[in-house]
């Protein structure tokens, strides 16, 4: 979730110090062992093997049945610049869970080994320093932010900007703003340790979603009762964790994938027959895209289905979302694009053995009976939304304390709470703007030298210029007034749209001089024409008549032309000079 504030970071362009751009919805982690009693490359590599060794074990202990979105957490020995660490790169796609979870396993590594010092970003570049966006010192931009975060001992650790290598040298006194070389960083670990600063309450800030793990790690999954073909049973029992890549299949199908499911049964590798009931794992992201998300029925499930919504409503549903999973993993196995999934290879391994070699037999009824976890069924209120309850969340408060009511669940409400504190404050500072927050000495030298460019061309724009608060002071004040316009006042009526064709004309006129826009003013004169025509043949009829139109009339009429300027006004104020969005 987007906090505000975080956009001063997601907009930086400068990310030219990384080694290499982090491809989209990816982490990627270095771990370096600092370890100044580690004389020899072969000390370094065995302690690097230690921690690998260590990792796994810590995957099987934590992330049991744990069921990955995209890619898993994992880690290699590599060497870059002479110098032995640990790397991982991994697709977490729509799973923020997931990309979280690594940094709390990275986390704990850290916790374990001291030696460690770890790097992690992902797309958006520092990601840690963007959750702490709204407590961050002034100078710890984006311009000066790459290389300088790091975790180590479970901590959150800053490069100053007045660090050096040395630490016998006295720090800078007038540090100038540059992004920070990747060896540099690594070079001020070695040598100077404790130039480096470890903020409290930024450091709260961007752990703030690993509060709840470990037992985050299990809340994030969901059980549920589906039916689905005996044979698609057998997979689910064995490869619990395809059933990522099927509803991902199934959620981004196209045209293309959905032939594989539109077809004679006697084609389908998961045919709507003999079907079971089984309690089925899903995390919450995947059974809320696959619950969600609908599908024009298959003809070879129609009558299943037809048969099932006769009965009773739970028997549709397990039917419903059974069929939605046997399509996915139809769309999987028979899709090209997934054809180098790692799944498609061990689920054609187990069909392989169920319909040619016999290697593998189908479950019994009293086989299933036997599983674990076998009618496990969870609670599906964390999908269900009460607005009442999200007003209150956003109020910060609960309609009835006693009973626990509120929108989602505690994390959640925790979350959206927060969200709407950084909103406020974000919205409530006044150095924030369209272009994020003013930095004073951001990117110091770059400015330097484009100083002189910048000044021959606001030299040649001199004679260019739009008094946008005089105008905006004009169109206020007609529009702070529209509804005092009646019938008894009706010639102050014509010199205000006489004054408002006046601000007009002189805004159109200083705009075509600045080039700034290509509107075609005649299309308004003419409006304000034929409205002021409109309005003196009214004085005239007051005149003649006893009846005469509302007060009501009167005002709507007017306020064609107000809402047209306001309009306008709020357009040009908002782009500030920068380009509309055609």
């Amino acid at each position: 979730m987007d906090i505000p504030g975080q956009e001063n970071f997601i907009s930086s362009k400068r990310r030219d110090v990384l080694l290499r751009q982090v491809p989209e919805d990816c982490v990627e982690y270095s771990l370096y062992v600092v370890d100044s009693k580690l004389k020899t490359r072969d000390q370094v590599q065995d302690l690097c093997e230690a921690i690998l060794s260590k990792s796994i074990e810590m995957e099987k202990e934590l992330l049991e049945g744990y069921i990955w979105n995209r890619e898993s957490f994992k880690l290699e020995i590599r060497t870059e610049d002479e110098r032995i660490h640990l790397h991982g790169l991994v697709n977490y796609g729509d799973s923020l869970e997931d990309e979280w979870l690594i940094v709390y396993i990275l986390k704990e590594l850290s916790r374990q080994f001291h030696e460690l010092w770890i790097q992690v970003v992902d797309t958006d570049g520092e990601f840690l320093l963007i959750e702490a966006a709204n407590v961050l010192p002034r100078w710890l931009n984006p311009e000066v932010a790459d290389n300088r975060v790091w975790i180590h001992n479970d901590k959150l650790y800053l490069i100053p900007m007045h660090a050096t290598c040395c630490s016998s040298d006295p720090p800078s006194k007038s540090p100038i703003s540059r992004p920070l070389d990747h060896s540099k960083s690594l070079q001020i670990i070695e040598k100077n340790p404790g130039a480096l600063i470890c903020p409290p309450l930024i450091e709260k800030e961007a752990f703030y979603r690993l509060r709840n793990y470990p037992s985050q790690i299990s809340a994030s999954l969901h059980f549920a009762l589906v039916q689905v073909p005996r044979k698609l049973a057998f997979i689910l029992q064995n490869l619990p964790a395809s059933i990522s890549p099927s509803i991902e299949a199934f959620y981004l199908r196209d045209p293309v994938s959905i032939k594989y499911v539109n077809t004679d049964q006697s084609n389908l590798l998961f045919p709507p027959e003999d079907l079971v009931i089984i309690s089925t794992k899903f995390t919450k992201l995947r059974f809320a895209q696959v619950k969600s998300q609908e599908i024009l029925t298959p003809l070879s499930w129609k009558k299943k289905l037809e048969a099932a919504e006769k009965c009773d409503n739970n028997s549709y549903e397990q039917l419903k979302i059974g069929m939605k999973l046997a399509c996915g993993f139809e769309m999987l196995m028979k899709d090209p694009q997934y054809t180098n999934n790692f799944f498609v290879e061990k689920i054609n391994f187990l069909l392989k053995g169920i319909d040619e070699d016999g290697n593998f037999t189908l479950p019994s009824d009293t086989e299933l009976l036997c599983w674990n976890e076998k009618f496990r069924e969870d609670d599906e209120n964390w999908m269900k939304i009460d607005f009442r309850d999200f007003e209150q969340e956003l109020a910060g408060r609960s309609s009835d304390k006693n009973v626990g009511s509120g929108f989602g669940d505690p994390k959640t409400q925790a979350d959206l709470r927060k969200m709407v504190e950084r909103f406020k404050s974000f919205l409530d500072d006044e150095k924030a703007g369209l272009d994020g927050v003013e930095f004073d000495d951001m990117d110091n030298d770059n400015d330097q030298d484009s100083f002189e460019n910048e000044s021959s061309d606001e030299d040649q724009n001199e004679d260019v210029s739009f008094d946008s608060k005089e105008f905006s002071r004009i169109i206020q004040e007609m529009i702070e007034n529209p509804s005092e316009i009646t019938g008894d006042d009706s010639q102050s009526a014509i010199n205000d749209a006489n004054e408002m064709k006046e601000a007009i004309e002189q805004m159109d006129k200083e705009l075509k001089e600045a080039g700034a826009f290509g509107l075609d003013s005649e299309f308004y004169k003419s409006l304000l024409s034929e409205k002021q025509e409109e309005d003196e043949n009214e004085i005239g009829n007051h005149e003649d008549y006893d009846n005469i139109e509302s007060d009501d009339d009167m005002n709507d009429k007017f306020d064609i032309d107000f809402n047209l300027a306001k309009n306008l006004m709020e357009s040009i104020k908002s782009q500030e000079g920068l380009p509309s969005p055609a």
